[in-house]
């Protein structure tokens, strides 16, 4: 198997992001983003998908957290996306639960190499920690778009509204763990049209 990993740069007027991403990890991370919440997920979802992460960003957080919180999605995104590369071998669909307490979260995937996302969180909070609620959405939603991946997201149930959130992550990285995991009796991209593209 070859190493699938990335290195992702993007630099806009409104971020400034360096993000390193080993697949084949074992949970590492150093995540700085200049957002508390968003490193606690970044963090929660690299240990569980077990990849190793490196993630800086430098934010227009003087204007809000939006430009920060989908810049970093679009950059992990791709990220995955390069990793996988032509996503042969892979087992490519995957469905988990993470619970958090009286929260319980369903993340279905297929990395199908059509992006396409569904998140329905039901968060009620306008802000967890200086990040929007709608926010962690679009975060989800911006993270399958560039990772060309479809991802259904939906909260089964659920009170508080970080725990909800907390779930989301843990639920999509246990997804992500199985989705890109190498199928033994599988060479060949997983797919009856012979590409995921």
């Amino acid at each position: 198997m070859s190493s699938r990993q990335a290195t992702v740069t993007r630099k806009t007027r409104e971020t400034d992001i360096e993000l390193t991403l080993r697949l084949d990890g074992v949970g590492e991370s150093s995540v700085s983003t200049g957002l508390g919440f968003l490193d606690h997920m970044l963090t929660a979802l690299a240990t569980h998908a077990r990849f190793d992460l490196t993630l800086r960003c430098e934010g227009d957080l003087a204007v809000d957290d939006h430009h920060t919180v989908e810049d970093c999605a679009l950059a992990l995104g791709r990220a995955i996306d390069e990793a996988l590369g032509e996503r042969r071998g892979i087992t490519r669909f995957a469905c988990a639960y993470a619970p958090l307490d009286e929260s319980f979260v369903r993340a279905v995937i297929d990395l199908s190499g059509r992006p396409y996302a569904s998140v329905a969180l039901n968060l009620r909070r306008d802000m967890i920690g200086q990040v929007a609620c709608e926010d962690i959405t679009h975060f989800f939603q911006s993270l399958g778009v560039a990772g060309r991946m479809t991802l259904h997201l939906d909260t089964i149930r659920g009170e508080n509204d970080h725990h909800k959130a907390e779930a989301a992550f843990k639920a999509l990285a246990l997804a992500i763990r199985d989705a890109i995991a190498i199928d033994p009796g599988r060479a060949a991209v997983p797919s009856t049209k012979g590409t995921l593209s």
